[in-house]
């Protein structure tokens, strides 16, 4: 496809009519699976008289998987392992870069990735076999790297409290993240956790307004579900941080100061963010999102994020992708710098204990 070509598509997605509003997803289409060689989608309204995209509940499929912890190659990020028992999310986040990924799986980055859900429900037992192994040197394990787990399906299937449950019998330490107040469930657990130092939790926050977050995130907790979460997190003696990512310039990039504010006075004691970058099917998926929910902002909103990564909405740069460049990408870091040392937010995350890290059995062997 040309550029024009594409230019073209992408102006077409966003006059589509928004009468047909999929209320409770965040994204509206299921773009191409570029793995597939034939798939039906609908990311051109020409010539469709008679498709209809339904809002269809939530499907589980439950899968055996062969492994949970994989190996993070990313420069990027600091943690080198990590472990997602599902794949897909129901939160619908349309920024999600864990999108792509799901065509993997033979599905849409689009409406498949919310409503098709894959659960691993063996991720506990392959957890505790991935440690008993002798060659495994304790390092953290970031828990929720792509798919959030604590997404509604966590309520039914329970599978991160089981990863817990085994971590904390190992004395394996984990950082997670996530945007879900569900996490309270298993604050027992998180605080004996945190006694030993084995666990650290980024809330994500991306907005307060909740107009923007019920059609940016539709089925996630509010924002002032997640500062509780950080408050009651932080009081059973677990370290608390917030995530504010993706920024997006002319969305929420405004909130940072507020945002950054309120979870220090909640408990959390360290920070991250990341700038919106919209690789793959993400970028059909956002333009069509964009131009349904905010038209009259949305070509300001487009050429800001182009202007942060080369004249272009995606970037996979390391070192570079997460952050943009430009005065736009520079701004949001200048405020991200001030208001974090205002705040006591700017500390590196307090690193895990790795030392007590034990196989059940070992002493009774060592007799």
């Amino acid at each position: 496809m040309s550029k024009n070509q594409e230019a073209n598509s992408l102006e077409e997605n966003g006059q589509q009519e928004v009468n047909q509003y999929l209320k409770g997803r965040g994204a509206q289409i299921n773009t191409r699976n570029r793995f597939l060689k034939n798939t039906e989608v609908k990311e051109h309204i020409e010539g469709i008289d008679d498709w209809t995209e339904k809002n269809e509940s939530t499907q589980y499929f439950e899968d055996n998987a062969k492994g949970i912890v994989n190996k993070v190659e990313s420069p990027d990020l600091g943690l080198m392992y990590s472990m997602n028992p599902y794949q897909g999310c129901e939160h619908g986040c349309i920024y999600c870069y864990a999108r792509n990924s799901f065509e993997y799986w033979g599905y849409s980055a689009g409406l498949d990735f919310e409503r098709k859900i894959i659960v691993k429900k063996n991720a506990p037992d392959l957890l505790r076999k991935f440690l008993l192994h002798p060659k495994w040197e304790c390092v953290p394990i970031s828990l929720s790297g792509n798919t959030d787990c604590y997404q509604p399906a966590e309520q039914k299937f329970r599978l991160t409290r089981g990863l817990l449950e085994v971590c904390n019998e190992f004395n394996q330490p984990v950082a997670m993240i996530t945007k879900n107040a569900g996490m309270l469930r298993d604050k027992d657990l998180l605080q004996e956790m945190g006694k030993k130092n084995l666990v650290s939790v980024l809330v994500s926050i991306t907005s307060f307004n909740e107009e923007l977050r019920r059609v940016m995130e539709p089925r996630t907790t509010t924002g002032k579900q997640r500062l509780r979460l950080i408050d009651e997190m932080s009081k059973a003696g677990v370290r608390m941080g917030v995530m504010l990512g993706p920024m997006i310039p002319g969305l929420n990039e405004h909130e940072m100061h507020n945002i950054i504010k309120a979870a220090s006075e909640a408990g959390a004691t360290f920070s991250a963010y990341t700038f919106i970058r919209l690789n793959g099917a993400i970028k059909l998926l956002f333009h069509d999102w964009l131009y349904k929910n905010f038209p009259d902002r949305a070509d300001k909103v487009w050429h800001l994020i182009e202007a942060s990564h080369e004249g272009k909405v995606n970037d996979s740069r390391w070192g570079v992708r997460m952050r943009g460049e430009g005065n736009v990408a520079e701004m949001v870091a200048q405020q991200y710098r001030k208001y974090t040392a205002k705040y006591g937010l700017n500390h590196e995350r307090l690193d895990l204990d790795c030392s007590n890290f034990k196989r059940p059995g070992e002493q009774m062997r060592l007799f």
